[in-house]
């Protein structure tokens, strides 16, 4: 397994070290040197004011970090960022307790991860109560502070489903993860504003995380959070962690903290292959013809590419899912990775290779950590694998199936090698990874008393370096992070990663406009897909293209699963909304407003803002409703500059006019659909 430095160095080295022109201009003044002043408060070796704690045995850990002096070192990330490592050695109990901490030049945002690591010679005590953020943040006694908040990804309309709580005096909530994958159940990521100022809590942990605010008798707040479950001695040169904690603070209303929160993603977190920033882009599969990959193969796979290309569709990658590897007749039989020569003689190459001749990239799917019955992990190393108990009724596993341990060196090892030689081999350039299993059950199976959450931490720290491994041996390519949709978007995973379904809940537009109105309030980039004809995998849509539907889809990375097996479909239109994607794609990565409650209501209007003010483009989203009695819609648009004025093109139909951003942010941009289940898109230039 790699070294914590070693991780944490490649996590950095993906940020970019290139700061956003325009971001002081965004910033109010005095944001900068107020997280300055937070960062040397709370790290600053004041071991009562540490944002984290712990207990070892009976004692505080501000009892066994004061008993040493701590070592301090710092480095500059380029011109952004500096990295401080603060390290205390107990010499009575022989525990090291390590935090890294990133304090930003360019955003109001400090982060830190903390490591413990048994030096001596005898197993440690046990430490219990590790709370990765333990954070008292003050707040006047008579403010009215506000918690947004919202629903992780469980495949269901309401994913990603925005929420608001007040959180007034003696107000007590706690939130979890499900199942042991970090963003199915509750979202790690939290937004409490009062007044003009607002804390932005984020928590990084691709496992079972909890997380607790309270409101206490002073008005304070109280944010204490880490992974749930963790009471454990450690082995001599055995070592934890915890989950990554980000607080970012700002002025202002929520929304303006938001849109500082993704500024700050696209800058230092978003993965940046070759050195770029993910592009929109056009990705197309046959899954929903050939059953996933079970009926596909070299002759149709062929084809299908050829044909988007025929069509003049600008296809950016190919997507080759579930099914090619040797199976039982379903897609679910994982763990011998190796390519089905009897569907693919000459290896998935063959089709790579055919797409790489025309300027189309490859994806290829993954499921390596569940392993089913009868599959070379199964029968040959059932010593890398952990095995459930029975299931509670409540967690997504078959009791059948086994989790090959990344926690376990020689596992995780032969993964990252095995992999890496398929990715060249078969001329792989985007990486799928799926996880269709609740790991929590396996992990924590037969624990030992005084080793609770173990198995878990040394699983995520695998899972992890794998990913680093693959991106340390393949600079350029890239990963995409699936687990049965969205259910491990937290920030470590998304540093590696982007989402190219961000769930599994698909095709139903009312549902997909208000998953792109949730997601868009933390995510910058992520992907989803739209269906013409009839599905082979029971995801059945109108035979007809929609716009009202293709646009209720389109997002940053967007997925075509079209029969282009059939001539009579209507390419022409399919061709203008994709035309319409190409146009608005690039502000995906800007500031983002919601001009409307999210609803799923049929009844009611929603609608959406990206806008870019240092380009002076802006895009708008909105749709009317199936059930929707009201033809005109007024939205106050925002970020845009009041003294200018701007060209409004409607891109799904009609003629462009001009309007002031003054009008536009005081009365509103009106719209009018005349019809029900309608979608209008305005592109905004200022002149």
């Amino acid at each position: 397994m790699k070294s914590f430095a070693l991780v944490m160095f490649l996590a950095i080295g993906w940020m970019s070290s290139v700061t956003l022109a325009d971001t002081a201009s965004f910033l109010a003044e005095g944001e900068l040197a107020a997280s300055t002043r937070w960062a040397g408060d709370h790290f600053g070796g004041d071991v009562a004011k540490l944002p984290f704690s712990f207990k070892l045995g009976d004692e505080s850990s501000a009892t066994v970090l004061a008993r040493s002096k701590p070592t301090v070192s710092s480095e500059n990330l380029g011109d952004y960022a500096v990295r401080r490592t603060l390290k205390w050695n107990d010499a009575q109990t022989g525990l090291e307790t390590q935090v890294v901490v990133v304090e930003y030049k360019d955003y109001p945002s400090v982060e830190w991860t903390v490591r413990f690591t048994n030096v001596g010679k005898e197993d440690s005590p046990i430490l219990s109560e590790i709370q990765a953020i333990d954070l008292t943040q003050a707040i006047p006694l008579d403010a009215k502070a506000m918690l947004h908040h919202q629903k992780g990804s469980t495949a269901v309309p309401n994913d990603f489903e925005p929420y608001q709580t007040a959180l007034g005096v003696g107000t007590d909530k706690k939130f979890a993860s499900a199942g042991g994958r970090g963003t199915n159940g509750d979202w790690p990521y939290f937004n409490v504003n009062w007044g003009k100022q607002g804390l932005i809590v984020v928590m990084g942990w691709p496992g079972q995380w909890n997380l607790n605010m309270q409101r206490n008798e002073a008005g304070e707040l109280v944010v204490r959070g880490g992974q749930e479950a963790a009471h454990f001695k450690l082995h001599p040169n055995e070592s934890a962690r915890t989950p990554l904690i980000v607080v970012q603070s700002y002025d202002g209303d929520w929304i303006r903290g938001q849109n500082i929160w993704r500024r700050w993603v696209v800058a230092h977190n978003l993965p940046r292959p070759e050195g770029k920033l993910p592009p929109a882009q056009m990705v197309a599969c046959s899954s929903h013809q050939f059953n996933e990959m079970l009926n596909a193969n070299e002759e149709n796979q062929k084809q299908f590419i050829d044909r988007y290309l025929e069509e003049k569709f600008p296809l950016d990658y190919w997507w080759m899912d579930a099914g090619w590897y040797p199976n039982d007749g379903t897609w679910v039989t994982t763990g011998t990775w190796e390519v089905d020569k009897n569907r693919f003689p000459n290896g998935l190459r063959a089709i790579t290779d055919h797409g790489h001749e025309k300027g189309v990239k490859s994806i290829v799917w993954f499921e390596p950590e569940r392993v089913a019955p009868n599959s070379w992990l199964y029968n040959e190393r059932p010593q890398w694998l952990l095995t459930p108990p029975p299931n509670p009724g409540n967690q997504a596993y078959d009791e059948r199936w086994r989790l090959l341990d990344l926690g376990n060196k020689e596992a995780l090892d032969w993964l990252t090698a095995h992999v890496n030689d398929l990715i060249d081999s078969q001329g792989i350039d985007l990486y799928r990874q799926d996880f269709n299993v609740d790991p929590l059950m396996f992990w924590r199976n037969g624990e030992a008393e005084d080793r609770q959450g173990i198995a878990e931490n040394h699983y995520i720290e695998g899972y992890l370096a794998y990913w680093d491994g693959i991106l340390a041996a393949h600079p350029n390519v890239r990963i995409d992070n699936c687990a049965s949709g969205g259910r491990r978007m937290d920030l470590e995973s998304m540093r590696r990663s982007v989402p190219l379904l961000r769930s599994d809940f698909l095709f139903e537009p009312t549902g997909q406009q208000g998953h792109t109105y949730g997601i868009s309030l933390w995510i910058p980039y992520h992907g989803t897909g739209t269906l013409v004809g009839k599905s082979a995998i029971g995801l059945n849509t109108g035979d007809g293209v929609s716009g009202y539907d293709f646009r209720s889809h389109i997002a940053p990375s967007f997925t075509a699963c079209w029969d282009l097996r059939d001539k009579t479909l209507d390419y022409d239109s399919l061709r203008r909304l994709v035309g319409e994607f190409k146009k608005i794609s690039p502000l995906y990565s800007s500031d983002f407003y919601p001009l409307t409650p999210h609803s799923l209501a049929t009844n009611e209007w929603i609608a959406w803002q990206f806008n870019n003010p240092e380009k002076g483009e802006s895009v708008v989203q909105a749709f009317r409703r199936q059930d929707n009695e009201e033809p005109e819609k007024s939205l106050k648009l925002q970020g845009l500059d009041p003294a200018a004025e701007y060209q409004i093109e409607p891109l799904s139909g009609g003629d462009a006019w001009t309007e002031s951003g003054a009008k536009l942010m005081d009365q509103g941009l009106n719209l009018k659909l005349a019809e029900k289940r309608s979608a209008g898109l305005y592109f905004l230039t200022k002149k």
